[in-house]
């Protein structure tokens, strides 16, 4: 038999073989389908998006995105799938992520899956700088306190 040629693939030198890029839901970083939003948070936010909601009727919480049907300021009932990342409540979500995280490693691989969400996903301008504000500042702190320990490893390892 003759001998198969495979060629060989260039492997990023962060990341592991194989492991692809999620969604932070795909991910299992937030988990939105067990979420109850209140009606007035689903109205504001709708509201903000452009839609003319009065009341709402029924709520379908799925595992990437919520039903919602609704009366509109005619009177007349509405519906449509919404992401979840139109609510006030995924921005808290991700920023208690990025407050989570330990290091700045930790910081820079919860970035990755944030930045896949901004290019795969629709994110209301708001809530997207918001949340790159929050990374932007633990970024900050966390390489200070790492700057830090390493100062005060090195003092101690000298006396």
């Amino acid at each position: 038999m003759g001998c198969i040629m495979r060629k060989r693939v260039r492997q990023s030198y962060y990341k592991a073989p194989n492991k692809k890029v999620h969604s932070l839901i795909a991910a299992n970083k937030i988990t939105p389908h067990v979420w109850r939003l209140s009606e007035a948070n689903l109205i504001e936010s709708l509201k903000a998006q452009g839609y003319n909601v009065k009341k709402i009727k029924k709520i379908s919480y799925l595992k990437h995105q919520v039903s919602i049907s609704y009366w509109d300021t005619k009177g007349g009932v509405c519906s449509g799938f919404f992401s979840y990342r139109i609510f006030a409540r995924w921005q808290q979500a991700v920023e208690r992520l990025v407050y989570n995280c330990g290091s700045v490693r930790q910081l820079q691989q919860l970035s990755e899956l944030i930045e896949y969400e901004y290019t795969h996903y629709p994110y209301p301008f708001e809530i997207q700088e918001a949340i790159n504000n929050t990374i932007e500042t633990c970024n900050s702190e966390l390489t200070a306190l790492e700057s830090y320990r390493k100062t005060v490893q090195r003092e101690v390892a000298c006396v």
